[in-house]
C-alpha cells in the first residue's frame, strides 16, 4: 500500500469523538451508559431557523453559494457583530464556513509558514493544536493553572511569545474549562500583543452566550480597537442556537487576510450549504429571547454538577463563569484502585474506569494539556446529571 502523508503523523482522532465512540459500543452491548463526552447542546434548533432552511429550498436556493457566504448571512453576521460587540466590520471583512472549525482551518492554512509558533493557553480545545500541526506550524502551550481560574494571565503570555510567534489564540468562555476572560485580563493581554506587531490573534467566540452570573462578555476587537486588523473574531451558530449539525460558522477580521482564508476555502470546499446559511441568518436576526433562557438552564446544570462532583470523595470542581463544561480535578484519585481492581496512575485512567465501571463516558484531561483533569459536559439533561454524578461519586467512594 502507498505511504499516507507524513504530516498526519501528529494529528490524533479527538479524545472526545474517541470516548462517545467507546460508549456507543458498551451501549451495543447492553449497558446503560451515560454520555458527559461530547460538547453539543441537547437544545432543538429554534424552529423558525429551521422555516427559514425551508422556505429557501422551495424558492430554489440550492445552488451554488458564493465562497465567502451569501450576502443575507454576511448582512445577518455584520448586524450581530454590531448588536453584540460593538464592531463594525465591512461585508468584504466577513467571511462563512462550514463551522467554526474551517474558519480557524482556513486562518492558519493562509498565515502559516513551516516553523512558525502558535501559542495556545492550556487547558485548550484540541483541534488548535492539531490544526496548528497540520498547517505546518508548532503548536506552543501556555499553562493557565486552577488557582487563576484556568484565566490566561498577561505576564505568562509575555514570556511566551518569541521571534517566531505568528498566532495567539483566545478561547473565551474556554473548551474544556469553562473558564472566561473579563474585560480587565483583555486590555492586559492587549497591552502584551501591542509590543509584538508580527502577531496575529485568534479570538474565539463560540460560547459567547454561555455566560452566567452577572459575567459581562467582551471580545479582543472590541476592548482594544486599535489591534483591529490584527485580531480575527470567531463565532459561529453551534452553539448558542443549537445548530451544530447545519456546520455555519463565521468571522469578521482585516480584509487582506479576510480574502486569503476565502482562497483557501475555495480550493478546499468551496462556500456553505445554502439552506444552513438561510436558517442561520435568521436564528442571528430573529427572536434572541431564547439566548438567555437557554443560559439559565445550562446555569441551573452548572450549579447542579459543581456541587454534586465537590462532594464525591478525591475529586475538586472549579466553577466555571461560562460555556457548558466543568473541569474538575482527580488528582484525589490518583494512586488508588478501583472496584475491578485498576490502579489508577493518570487522568487517562481515570476516565476510562469510569466508563467501563461507572459507564459515564467523560474526557480525560491530558487530551486538553492540563492533567490531572477531566472534562465533563453538562449538555444533557438534569435527570441524567443527576444520576451520572451519582455514579461517579458512588464510584469514587468504592475506590480503595
Amino acid at each position: 500500500m502507498p505511504a499516507l502523508a507524513a504530516r498526519l503523523a501528529d494529528v490524533a482522532v479527538s479524545a472526545s469523538v474517541t470516548m462517545t465512540v467507546r460508549a456507543r459500543a458498551l451501549r451495543a452491548a447492553g449497558h446503560r451508559v451515560i454520555s458527559l463526552a461530547i460538547g453539543e447542546p441537547d437544545f432543538d434548533t429554534p424552529a423558525h431557523a429551521i422555516e427559514a432552511a425551508h422556505r429557501a429550498a422551495l424558492a430554489g436556493d440550492t445552488h451554488y453559494p458564493p465562497q465567502d457566504g451569501t450576502p443575507a448571512l454576511k448582512e445577518a453576521i455584520r448586524r450581530k457583530f454590531a448588536r453584540d460587540n460593538g464592531l463594525d466590520y465591512a461585508l468584504d471583512e466577513i467571511m462563512v464556513a462550514n463551522g467554526g472549525k474551517q474558519i480557524i482551518a482556513n486562518a492558519f492554512l493562509a498565515t502559516i509558514d513551516p516553523g512558525d509558533e502558535v501559542l495556545i493557553p492550556a487547558p485548550y480545545w484540541i483541534s488548535y493544536a492539531d490544526q496548528a500541526k497540520f498547517a505546518g506550524g508548532v503548536p506552543r502551550f501556555v499553562a493557565c493553572p486552577q488557582n487563576n481560574g484556568f484565566r490566561l494571565r498577561a505576564e505568562d503570555l509575555a514570556a511566551a511569545i518569541t521571534p517566531r510567534t505568528k498566532w495567539v489564540v483566545l478561547n473565551s468562555p474556554n473548551n474544556p474549562s469553562g473558564a472566561a476572560l473579563g474585560e480587565e485580563d483583555l486590555r492586559a493581554i492587549a497591552e502584551v500583543v501591542r509590543r509584538h506587531p508580527h502577531v496575529w490573534v485568534l479570538s474565539d467566540d463560540i460560547y459567547e452566550h454561555l455566560i452566567y452570573d452577572g459575567f459581562r462578555f467582551a471580545t479582543l476587537a472590541q476592548v482594544a480597537p486599535d489591534l483591529r486588523d490584527r485580531v480575527l473574531t470567531v463565532n459561529g451558530a453551534s452553539k448558542a442556537y443549537a445548530m451544530t449539525g447545519w456546520r455555519i460558522g463565521f468571522c469578521g477580521g482585516p480584509r487582506a487576510l479576510i480574502k486569503a482564508m476565502v482562497n483557501v476555502q475555495g480550493q478546499l470546499t468551496s462556500g456553505v450549504c445554502t439552506v444552513a446559511q438561510a436558517a442561520a441568518a435568521a436564528a442571528l436576526d430573529g427572536p434572541q429571547d431564547v439566548l438567555g433562557e437557554r443560559a439559565e438552564l445550562y446555569r441551573r446544570r452548572r450549579d447542579l454538577v459543581v456541587a454534586m462532583l465537590n462532594e464525591a470523595p478525591g475529586l475538586s470542581c472549579h466553577r466555571p463563569e461560562g460555556a457548558f463544561y466543568v473541569y474538575p480535578s482527580v488528582a484525589g484519585l490518583i494512586g488508588r484502585t478501583t472496584p475491578a481492581g485498576r490502579r489508577l496512575e493518570t487522568d487517562l485512567d481515570v476516565a476510562m474506569a469510569l466508563l467501563e465501571e461507572a459507564h459515564v463516558a467523560v474526557v480525560h484531561g491530558g487530551a486538553y494539556g492540563m492533567s490531572p483533569y477531566v472534562r465533563i459536559s453538562y449538555a444533557t439533561d438534569e435527570e441524567s446529571l443527576r444520576e451520572a454524578c451519582a455514579r461517579i461519586a458512588d464510584w469514587c467512594a468504592r475506590l480503595r
